[in-house]
């Protein structure tokens, strides 16, 4: 009986851990949608509706993306809440060298109105968001040194 007991409290221990991961994981979500609430009330001149749809990166890169993505709008807007057509392309270019320079190399970034993808990156560096409905992905692999054998 004793080996039972044990294995009930391991399994109450790890479903405890898992309920406090998933109360973080809720805490920062609503602080990320504070955020982008905090975003979209500064940003209502551009009329610019930025929202996180999935993430697994921490609060900071994250700000730091949607600030990257804020101010190329900002640099393409027309004056009086007027924007230009969001060129993917550049946005992408513009996040990928931004966190290349932050958070090292192997950044990827794909931006646009309408796409697929199915992507293995490295814990806790992928972001899916949305700006207006042009949709932005950004996300860290993994590089290995190559080895080079004579």
């Amino acid at each position: 009986m004793e080996g039972a007991e044990a294995e009930l409290e391991r399994r109450s221990k790890f479903l405890s851990s898992l309920i406090l991961k998933k109360k973080e994981a809720d805490q920062e979500q609503k602080q990320v949608n504070n955020n982008n609430n905090n975003n979209n009330n500064n940003n209502n001149n551009n009329n610019i509706n930025i929202r996180v749809r999935a993430s697994d990166m921490a609060i900071g890169m994250q700000d730091n993306a949607l600030k990257c993505s804020t101010d190329y709008l900002r640099s393409v807007s027309l004056g009086k809440g007027n924007v230009k057509k969001i060129d993917s392309k550049c946005l992408a270019l513009a996040l990928k060298k931004k966190f290349d320079c932050l958070y090292g190399p192997a950044w990827h970034c794909i931006v646009g109105t309408s796409f697929g993808s199915y992507v293995t990156h490295s814990s806790g560096c992928f972001l899916y968001f949305s700006i207006d409905k042009v949709h932005a992905l950004l996300f860290k692999t993994t590089v290995d040194p190559i080895i080079i054998q004579h």
